[in-house]
């Protein structure tokens, strides 16, 4: 075993990542769900050889902390004997409801698999990078627009049938739509599309494809000549596009991309050393755009109860006297869900009160209204080696005190690297050789526009809380209303006593 990842890579069960806080896994189960006596053996594990915090990321997967070299081998070793086989090679996703929602336009499950095999038929697993991931989103009440991906595909209705849009880099609203196809052009589309990333080494993203390459990947489901696909390959150029007078039909155009999408690569390629930042961060994205995981969901003949946890992480032992309580109450599968939950499924709907009720005691958020689900916050001092500020104590003080005018994402991160939040917030507050600093609608990593002392960063906020109930308009959001003030006003009122 590789018990420090390298950086730049994901921290998998069989590649453990070192962190503030010691070593990191990053578990995302093939089955889709645990049982609740899985689910207590993996905390019972975590408890016996990490630090006993558990998570469940942006995206939905779940992590434990704490490990050291010798104590993850052995958690390895008792997931391999609790029988949870777990994902590994490039993440293709499916939403937490997949194949169980009624409202579905279509199951994305046997889509996503077999881009999987394609994925390995084309020996594309190591020539990307480990943040490489695609989306396939059949719709429904937990659709996946919040979640960025270098690859989409989501289900819509057309006429009568169903076809995929692809879209690439970016989430639901930011992606880069591409086509609409059926299914198998749709798989072919997304393959290739990785090749292309592939072939610019393990540092790209889809993000990083011309614009040329991407109306190249919009034209291949119409009547794109052959001579497209390797006059725009990355490794070569991007050459002028073949100008063939004769268009191909689209059943050739299906067969071609399909014989790209598959092809091995070429011997020789260079593969690009692994690098860039990665301090365990918690697949962190934007707080409180998707839709909420967090209530109950009507499936055919049955309801889906999610709970979230607060700022993604819990004690192991609270995870235990949940699922405790959950195999009292008659539940036989517990799914992880975007937006840091837990999906209960299984028991009988006059189960759901009181196992909402178990959540709510244990500090779990059973509320989509609650105020902590619009806060981003890392395990921070004492938890993490590099955090700065007690950052949950921060955002439990914060949450309590202002709920009224959290429309907003709040970040608080321990550090600069802003592990729980990587994209910009409307406020962050950062940790820092001067304390607690402020920084204004951009990420953890910009220069704070002030400080104050760690200890007190909350009160801060609640200086700015008290301005935007004092000057906002009738009607006006929190958010508008920071906008109108600017940084510079914000910053001082932060500082003021």
């Amino acid at each position: 075993m590789n018990a420090f990842s390298r950086r730049g890579a994901c921290p998998a069960l069989s590649a453990p990542m070192q962190t503030g806080d010691g070593l990191l896994v990053r578990l995302n189960p093939v089955a889709g769900a645990l049982s609740p006596k899985l689910l207590i053996g993996l905390a019972e594990s975590a408890l016996r050889h990490g630090n006993g915090i558990m998570e469940v990321t942006a995206r939905g997967s779940l992590q434990i902390r704490g490990l050291t070299t010798e104590s993850a081998a052995l958690l390895a070793a008792e997931v391999d004997a609790l029988g949870i086989a777990v994902r590994t090679g490039v993440p293709v996703e499916t939403g937490p409801l997949a194949g169980i929602d009624p409202q579905e336009i279509a199951d994305p499950r046997p889509l996503a698999e077999r881009i999987r095999v394609a994925i390995e038929e084309a020996g594309l697993t190591p020539r990307l990078g480990p943040k490489v991931s695609v989306i396939v989103d059949g719709g429904g009440q937990l659709a996946m627009d919040a979640v960025t991906a270098d690859i989409r595909l989501k289900a819509v209705r057309v006429n009568a049938g169903v076809q995929w849009q692809v879209s690439v880099a970016g989430d639901g609203q930011s992606a880069r739509l591409l086509v609409e196809a059926e299914d198998a052009a749709a798989r072919d589309i997304a393959v290739a599309a990785l090749r292309m990333v592939a072939e610019k080494g393990r540092e790209a993203h889809a993000r990083d494809l011309s614009e040329r390459q991407w109306a190249s990947l919009a034209g291949w489901h119409s009547v794109a000549p052959p001579s497209v696909l390797p006059d725009i390959s990355p490794t070569r150029g991007e050459n002028a596009l073949s100008r063939s007078p004769l268009p191909i039909s689209d059943a050739e155009t299906a067969e071609h991309i399909s014989t790209f999408a598959r092809t091995a690569p070429p011997a020789g390629l260079p593969i690009s050393p692994p690098v860039g930042e990665m301090s365990g961060r918690t697949e962190g994205g934007a707080v409180g755009r998707n839709p909420s995981s967090i209530g109950l969901f009507d499936l055919d003949n049955a309801i889906a109860l999610g709970v979230a946890l607060p700022y993604g992480s819990m004690p192991a032992d609270k995870i235990i006297a949940l699922a405790q309580s959950a195999l009292t109450l008659g539940t036989n599968q517990i799914r992880l869900a975007q937006g840091r939950a837990l999906l209960f499924l299984g028991q009988p709907a006059n189960a759901n009160q009181p196992l909402q009720a178990t959540a709510a005691t244990l500090g779990l958020v059973t509320a989509a209204t609650d105020p902590r689900t619009r806060i981003a916050a890392c395990p921070g001092m004492p938890a993490c080696a590099s955090g700065r500020i007690a950052t949950r104590e921060i955002a439990e003080t914060i949450a309590a005190e202002n709920a009224d005018i959290l429309d907003f994402t709040l970040h608080v991160s321990g550090c600069a690297k802003g592990c729980a939040h990587p994209g910009p917030a409307a406020l962050t507050i950062v940790g820092g050789e001067n304390g607690a600093g402020l920084v204004v609608n951009a990420t953890a990593k910009a220069l704070p526009a002030g400080y104050r002392p760690g200890y007190d960063a909350a009160r801060g906020i609640g200086r700015v809380a008290a301005a935007i109930r004092s000057a906002r308009f009738q009607g006006e959001t929190a958010a508008a209303c920071l906008t109108r003030l600017g940084p510079a006003a914000i910053a001082e009122t932060y500082q003021q006593e």
